[in-house]
């Protein structure tokens, strides 16, 4: 085990910035008028199997498919760089299907809007630069924050308001500008064998 605090962090502030379930609270409080309830527990643990899941398997599919995982690192930080403006222009750039069954809360909220393309995405990202076990410690450090944000949204709602989301948004937005940067110029090097 290596565990290294300094990439443990990193890929929790990515991941949390990717996930944005702050940002998401909204969408959480429509879901939980609609749906009535919202299985906190099950939603968090499903969307954390999904996540460490896919850090172990996307490696595999991806070489089925004949791409390395710089490539794929390059490809994922155009995604986050996307993500990123969309946080920070307030613009809505990827339209999610709507037709989604709102029967349970799980559905909806574990697997288009925490474990998404964005965060999957991010994670094989991730795994081109840190150790795989400082990643699933930040994958189990997000589900822990996505639970309590779950299961508290509509207090934070209230304590922050619409204008301290909308702030909170903007700043992990250009943290993950950045981030995404530096992914891009990081693989760009490996892929060309840039000294």
């Amino acid at each position: 085990m290596q565990l290294n605090f300094k990439e443990i962090f990193t890929a929790f502030m990515v991941l949390f910035a990717v996930i944005d379930i702050v940002g998401n609270i909204p969408i959480v409080i429509d879901l939980r008028k609609k749906a009535g309830h919202i299985q906190s527990e099950k939603a968090s643990i499903i969307a954390g199997v999904i996540l460490i899941v896919f850090l172990f398997l996307g490696n595999s599919i991806l070489k089925l498919i004949g791409i390395d995982v710089n490539s794929f690192a390059v490809a994922g930080a155009f995604i986050l760089f996307f993500i990123a403006l969309e946080m920070i222009l307030g613009i809505t750039l990827y339209k999610q299907d709507e037709n989604a069954s709102l029967t349970t809360a799980v559905f909806p909220l574990a697997f288009p809007l925490i474990a998404g393309p964005g965060s999957l995405t991010t994670l094989l990202s991730l795994r081109a630069e840190f150790n795989t076990e400082n990643i699933i410690v930040a994958v189990v450090l997000n589900v822990i924050i996505i639970y309590i944000v779950l299961k508290t949204s509509a207090r934070i709602e209230r304590f922050l308001g619409a204008n301290g989301i909308n702030i909170i948004r903007k700043v992990f937005g250009v943290i993950l500008l950045a981030i995404a940067v530096k992914l891009f110029a990081h693989n760009i090097k490996a892929l060309f064998d840039i000294a």
